[in-house]
Formats: C-alpha cells, structure tokens, sequence
C-alpha cells in the first residue's frame, strides 16, 4: 500500500483513511473522548427512546419529534464512530470503496434529517407558546407523521445525486483521505476529472437547503422570543428562555463545523489539516451526546419520569 498515492486507477477498490494526520502518536488518546462521547449518546438516545415508548403521558408531538431525533442521532454516530475507534485503535484504515460512497451518502442523509427535525422541533415550541389553544388541532399525530416523512424523503431524495456521481468518477491521483471518515468533500477532491457539477451542488444542498432550515428556525425563535418577553412574571420569562436558549445553542453546535469544513476545504489552506478534522468530527460527536440531555434530562417530564424509574429500581 505504500505506492498507492502514486499508482494510476480509475476505480480503487479501497481507500485509505488516515485518521488525523500530525497526530498518529496520539490517536489511542483520541479514542478515549471519542469512546466516551459515543458511549453517552447511546446511553442517553436509548434512555430517551425508552422512557418515552412507556410513559403515555409522553406521547405528544413535542416527544415523538425527540424520538425522531434520537434514532437519526443514533444512526449518524454509529455510522461513523465504530469507523474512527478502529483506526485509533487497530490501526485499520482501509475501507471498500462502495462502503465509503455509502457512508458518505448516510452521514449527509442523516445530517439534513437532524436539520429537519430540528425545524420542526422549533414550529412545535412556536405553536406551543405563542398559540397553546390550537396546538393540539395543528399538530395532530397524522400531521407529526406527515412531518417526519417529508424529512426522511428530503433527505434521502436530495442527496442521492452525490454517491452516484462520485462512482462515476476517475479517481486517478490517489486513494488516501487525510480524514476519519469518508467525508463527501474529501472523497470528490480525489476524483481526476472535473467535479463542478458536484461542488455546485452541494453548495446548493449546504447553503439552499440549511439556509431554508436556519431561516424557518430563527422565524420561529424570534416569534417565540416575542411571545417570552410578553409574559407577566419575570419566572416565567427566564424558565422558557432557559429552554430556548438550550435548543439554539445545540443548533449552533450542529451547523457551525458542516460550514466550517466546506469553507476550509475551499478557502483555508492555512488552517492546520489535524485542526479541519476535529472541527468537521465535531457535529458528528458532540449533538448525538447533547440532545439527550439538553432535550431529554432538562425536559421536566422526561426527568421526572427518570427519577422514578431509579427510585421503583431502588426499591
């Protein structure tokens, strides 16, 4: 393998990742917050699942959107963390060429089906402080399943282009991604021939579609802003700004490392590359471990819910 950044080939049968380059001697150091931050999110997203298939007094729209994206973050992290622990830990770095088109394709899935959600999360909070009369008519169960559809046929729809375009191509430079996982940039900067219809297009999918999802969210949190700043009692204004607050700061931790790394790729040559890959790893990590716990644990009913599980065990 040590010649195949120079050998010629116009479809590897593998790729090579590198993990992240500068900090080899490190990577078994890496793997220990990795690990951990993994270990979390399964823990809380099950936890989160759990509690509210039992509980029927959860069974509400807020709730059946935090399902939703529990399982989505699930599957964005398993997707890819197994991946990353056994580079770190077994120094296996090769990975099917099918296999990395596929999992590419997964983890841009995935993201936009977190963004959506996410979206509607925001028209449920909307609708549920500035207009509490009508939630219960507007966001009935058919309509909270109409909703998840649409964001799983968004997703999945929208970036099928990407994965068939990429195994069209020639890849004849090299079959090394300097990355823990195949991410859709690194792998289409491989290919040999030109890739303006792909780099178009995923500007439109980054900027277009997470433009629209950024715009309907910060509409909804503007609206709900006016409606706590309406609230006669100073208690009440902090508790709900607590809450939205919490939510605006898990959104910006999912959507500043997606942009991040497609401006870097284009534009930061001078950013160091170990810097670029924990930055991109970041909204693959991090959201997963933190919307249980911003969602979930400070959610009052699920908490309550939680404590009473420990406290019937202890029993």
């Amino acid at each position: 393998m040590s010649d195949s950044n120079t050998t010629d080939f116009t479809n590897p049968s593998t790729f090579i990742l590198l993990g992240i380059p500068g900090l080899e001697a490190g990577h078994v150091w890496i793997s220990i917050p990795f690990c951990t931050i993994y270990a979390i999110a399964i823990l809380g997203n099950f936890t989160i699942l759990f509690i509210v298939k039992k509980e029927p007094s959860l069974h509400e729209p807020m709730y059946y959107f935090l399902c939703m994206l529990a399982i989505t973050d699930l599957l964005m992290s398993t997707s890819t963390i197994p991946k990353m622990l056994n580079i770190f830990w077994f120094n296996s770095r090769e990975i099917d060429f099918s296999a990395c088109l596929t999992q590419m394709y997964f983890i841009q899935c995935f993201s936009m089906m977190a963004s959506g959600i996410l979206v509607a999360m925001a028209f449920d909070r909307y609708v549920a402080i500035c207009d509490p009369l009508r939630h219960s008519t507007i966001l009935r169960n058919s309509v909270v399943a109409k909703i998840g559809l649409v964001v799983v046929l968004r997703a999945g729809m929208l970036l099928i282009p990407n994965p068939i375009l990429a195994s069209r191509w020639p890849y004849c430079r090299t079959n090394i991604i300097p990355q823990t996982y195949c991410e859709g940039i690194a792998v289409v900067k491989l290919a040999c021939s030109d890739i303006r219809i792909s780099s178009y297009y995923s500007l439109f999918l980054a900027f277009l579609v997470s433009g629209v999802d950024i715009f309907l969210i910060t509409v909804s949190y503007i609206y709900i802003l006016r409606a706590i700043f309406s609230l006669p009692t100073k208690d009440a204004r902090l508790k709900v700004f607590r809450t939205c607050g919490s939510h605006l700061f898990v959104f910006l931790i999912f959507l500043i490392p997606p942009f991040f790394s497609i401006l870097t790729h284009r534009f930061g040559q001078n950013v160091p590359l170990h810097f670029h890959i924990l930055i991109a790893n970041m909204y693959l990590l991090v959201p997963p471990m933190l919307n249980p716990i911003i969602y979930g644990v400070r959610t009052k009913q699920i908490r309550n819910r939680l404590f009473q599980l420990f406290t019937h065990k202890g029993t």
